[in-house]
């Protein structure tokens, strides 16, 4: 999709006008010429329901937020593709002749180029070369996902270079998640691309994956007279890729007990009548695990429905209730390589003592280290921001509001 400048940024027009001055800039810096430059955005998401359900076919709520990335980039004539970031001295290198997988690039930016150009032209989209400069306010390692933001930047640039905007923002996310699979090598879900790709606040059931059923939900904190926060506890997630994997890992484990691929094919009753049994198969943590599953399966759904009936009290028990999940079942809350690092344990603990009986809050993401996510009531934003930053650092509490488009062209007049 395309949007105009105005409509995408709203209040926020003039300051990131100058931002994208100084992208320009940086584009003509780097590669020359001030002609023929087109400009993307994708954004950061946030996950709001559903905690790791994704990679076995369940459901998630989640939204866009107000944090992208943004590309400025045009059409090379030889195949070769060179992207600079703004935040990085590395460039990315590649030639559109040469799309095999590199053991070499695993969990490298350069590999996601490479996979989205790959996946691209084995579903018969036109590919080619191009230059691009990007900039990034989608913080990494924050869990917002900027590897989903730039790999839904990625594909929107080839989309609109060289398939007149034609790949539709599903399979854009499918494209994404295929690349950070097969060529970066995380063995992720799809949320975090279709969260990106499409926008807004949307419910999604992965029951099959490449027709995801999306659902766009109607939602505006302000009239409940709340603020979302994203707590950045520190920590990063660059050694965490095995910590990732071995969630996929053990609830597949579960879910092959019983001769299916994924928990989502595995009926409930069944799976609590053989945990004596899959204890011994599985191991304990992987028991807890499908549990989590299970029930936070079941809680991002009940959250949609919340929100959709205006039941904001029982959304925020429902909030606290996955977030618990998460905590003491899921165990995504620190690296057991790291135990002296508990950053979100400590996050949410304190969270729970600020917030009281009021709002709601849980991990944000991934997990094992980064962010947590709150919901703040506006009354209590202040003092939760100062108590929070006062642990964590200057500038590690964002307020973010929701964003209603996913990965786009930006017509800047």
């Amino acid at each position: 999709m395309k949007i105009k400048f105005a409509e995408l940024y709203m209040n926020e027009e003039k300051m990131q006008r100058e931002r994208y001055e100084a992208l320009r800039a940086g584009f003509i810096n780097q590669f020359g010429g001030d002609v023929n430059i087109e400009f993307f955005s994708a954004p950061g998401r946030t996950e709001i329901g559903g905690n790791h359900t994704d990679h076995n076919h369940g459901h998630v709520l989640a939204a866009a937020v107000d944090l992208d990335i943004i590309a400025a980039a045009r059409k090379t004539a030889d195949g070769s593709v060179v992207l600079k970031s703004a935040e990085y001295t590395k460039i990315d290198k590649l030639n559109i002749s040469d799309l095999d997988i590199k053991e070499a690039e695993t969990g490298k930016s350069i590999s996601l180029i490479r996979g989205i150009l790959a996946r691209c032209k084995s579903l018969g989209y036109n590919i080619g070369g191009f230059e691009a400069f990007t900039m990034t306010n989608v913080l990494k390692g924050s869990g917002l996902s900027s590897s989903a933001a730039f790999e839904v930047a990625v594909v929107a640039i080839i989309s609109h270079l060289y398939n007149e905007g034609g790949i539709n923002p599903v399979e854009a996310a499918i494209i994404s998640q295929y690349a950070e699979n097969e060529y970066f090598g995380k063995p992720s879900g799809l949320m975090d691309q279709m969260a990106s790709s499409v926008g807004g606040v949307t419910s999604i059931d992965f029951a099959d994956p490449l027709t995801p059923v999306i659902k766009s939900i109607a939602f505006d904190l302000n009239k409940y007279g709340y603020a979302m926060c994203i707590t950045d506890t520190g920590g990063n997630h660059a050694e965490l890729t095995d910590e990732y994997a071995a969630i996929t890992r053990e609830m597949s484990a579960v879910s092959a007990f019983f001769g299916k691929a994924y928990l989502r094919g595995v009926d409930k009753a069944d799976f609590y009548a053989a945990i004596p049994r899959l204890r011994e198969s599985a191991g304990d943590r992987a028991v807890l695990r499908a549990m989590h599953f299970f029930d936070d399966d079941e809680i991002a759904v009940k959250e949609a429905k919340a929100l959709e009936n205006g039941d904001f009290s029982e959304f925020l028990s429902l909030v606290n209730q996955s977030g618990e999940s998460s905590l003491a079942r899921l165990q995504n809350v620190f690296s057991v390589k790291s135990v002296r690092e508990q950053g979100i344990s400590l996050g949410i603990a304190l969270s729970k003592k600020l917030l009281g009986k009021s709002g709601a809050c849980r991990v944000h993401g991934g997990g094992f280290a980064g962010t947590m996510q709150a919901f703040v009531p506006k009354e209590l934003l202040s003092e939760f921001i100062e108590k929070m930053e006062a642990v964590f650092g200057e500038n590690s509490c964002y307020v973010l509001s929701f964003r209603g488009v996913g990965g786009t062209k930006v017509e800047l007049q």
